[in-house]
């Protein structure tokens, strides 16, 4: 009898909690309508100051071969007037292969912040070993700054490889501030 009459009143007290307007609560309610001062923050402030994603058409993007024919050197150069971001590791597919090239050393990506006007580098080692039996021949390479976007393609004639690119378990830098920043995260200094 004890039991059914604490459930009893735990059930009565819960009900009026719930029916009591809830104010300065922890967390933002799904649909609510307070001012978004009123509502607890979601993210760090550091998050917040994050700039907004890169427009597409304000990002240039170029890649060429190194003078290690099992690199390539990628950069994206933001040409907007203010810093915007783009996924901190470069999406690298490899003409109609599957996949692309993991990131070195392996981690999520995430905002990535370039200022106005300025360029971030990535090294992408193609392949450890050109005569590798499992060695596969592309003749393209598509680079982009950000997952969610298409990219830029890139021939083999137009990164300076020739007929074609070879491809064997690539790995690509994150982006860093200089060429010879990009070419010691993939060990080549």
């Amino acid at each position: 009898m004890r039991i059914r009459t604490v459930l009893a009143l735990s059930t009565a007290a819960t009900a009026l909690l719930l029916a009591v307007p809830q104010t300065g609560t922890a967390a933002p309610q799904t649909g609510s309508a307070a001012p978004r001062s009123a509502q607890a923050p979601t993210q760090p402030a550091k998050a917040a100051a994050q700039p907004a994603k890169c427009a597409q058409n304000v990002l240039k993007l170029r890649a060429e071969q190194s003078a290690d024919p099992t690199v390539v050197h990628i950069s994206v150069t933001n040409r907007s007037a203010r810093a915007c971001t783009v996924g901190r590791i470069p999406t690298v597919t490899f003409g109609d292969l599957d996949g692309a090239a993991l990131p070195t050393p392996a981690g999520e990506s995430g905002p990535y912040r370039i200022g106005a006007d300025r360029t971030v580098y990535a090294a992408v080692r193609t392949i450890v070993d050109p005569a590798d039996p499992e060695a596969r021949r592309v003749d393209s390479i598509t680079v982009s700054a950000d997952p969610a976007r298409y990219g830029r393609s890139f021939t083999a004639r137009e990164l300076g490889a020739g007929d074609a690119v070879l491809v064997w378990e690539p790995v690509t830098t994150w982006w860093k501030p200089s060429v010879a920043a990009a070419d010691k995260a993939l060990g080549l200094s």
